[in-house]
């Protein structure tokens, strides 16, 4: 009984230096996040956001710096959390939301099983919208359907831009031609302007201003229930306008992982006091007015997820029954 009482008590002395460690590990350190995708798109914008912000509401205000790391749709970034990347809590990274949804319906293309991750959380539900530039006339989903062919970029499978263009084209008729292999959102925002493409299925949120207050674009539809700020009232929600009840039911799963957002993770090795660190610091930061400011002079709508709310999502995805994954799979698949 001695000795219980004797390592009881060095136990209870050694609980504040453990917590105490846990919460100095920051101090002096580097956080990088790492975006999935080339500079200048939509991600990084997000990412470098977050890293001009969080920094302040971890103990220890350590540096927070982006890192890019394109490829494959920025599954690349992801598996690098768990491959060669640190797990002590200083990694961060972002990915295309769209994967989540993948990696459910092509385990055998994305090789990823996001329930496997610590989340951090996202800043904001991705309110995506397919568009035509308007320099082409195209104001309607009806005006793309008579035309022949509407050019499409985009990286790769497992994009939400992705599954939404195959939405557009398998669902709504629309003759798609997909143009792939470009590093990231940016790249595809100047073939647009340059003639190259004619449009795209991209986060509203991420397109130049001057296109939206220009009239520069038409959009045909977007792809979740809640509108983006400063898009119009009149863009129908896919779901309401598909041809039929099971179309409605395809559409829910292939979009659902847009509800997640813009999503921040971190390798599962890392010690659970330092994501939860992570977590609390992320939440307090999209509390935060000067965070908040700034993310409205940049249109960057803030619907923030908690991590445990992101990784509720993400189950759901996985939980969806096999019959309406195998219909999913051919209209979500290219």
């Amino acid at each position: 009984m001695r000795l219980l009482r004797l390592l009881s008590a060095g136990l209870a002395c050694l609980a504040p230096f453990a917590g105490a460690r846990a919460e100095d590990f920051y101090k002096g350190r580097t956080i990088n996040v790492l975006v999935g995708f080339s500079p200048g798109g939509g991600f990084d914008l997000n990412a470098r956001l977050l890293a001009r912000h969080l920094g302040r509401f971890i103990p220890g205000r350590p540096d927070v710096v982006v890192s890019n790391m394109n490829g494959a749709a920025s599954l690349a970034a992801v598996q690098y959390l768990d491959t060669r990347g640190a797990k002590d809590g200083t990694l961060i990274g972002t990915f295309n939301f769209g994967l989540i949804g993948d990696s459910r319906l092509f385990p055998e293309r994305v090789k990823a099983d996001f329930r496997n991750y610590g989340w951090i959380g996202s800043v904001s539900v991705d309110v995506t919208s397919c568009y035509t530039w308007g320099g082409l006339g195209l104001k309607t989903l009806e005006d793309a359907r008579k035309r022949p062919l509407v050019h499409m970029g985009d990286v790769g499978p497992g994009t939400s831009a992705f599954v939404n263009q195959n939405i557009l084209k398998k669902i709504f008729g629309v003759n798609v031609k997909q143009v792939l292999g470009y590093p990231g959102s940016a790249e595809q925002r100047i073939a647009i302007e340059r003639g190259e493409l004619d449009g795209d299925c991209g986060a509203w949120a991420s397109l130049p201003a001057e296109w939206v207050e220009g009239n520069k674009v038409n959009p045909l539809m977007r792809s979740t229930q809640m509108l983006a700020p400063g898009m119009p009232a009149s863009v129908p929600w896919m779901v309401d306008i598909a041809p039929d009840a099971r179309s409605r039911e395809i559409i829910r799963l292939l979009t659902a992982s847009g509800g997640v957002g813009r999503p921040f993770i971190v390798s599962n090795a890392v010690p659970a006091e330092r994501a939860q660190i992570l977590r609390e610091a992320f939440n307090a930061m999209t509390r935060d007015p000067e965070f908040n400011a700034e993310a409205a002079r940049l249109r960057f709508p803030v619907t923030p997820k908690t991590g445990e709310e992101a990784l509720r999502l993400v189950q759901e995805i996985y939980a969806a029954p096999e019959a309406l994954v195998k219909e999913a799979r051919e209209v979500g698949g290219g």
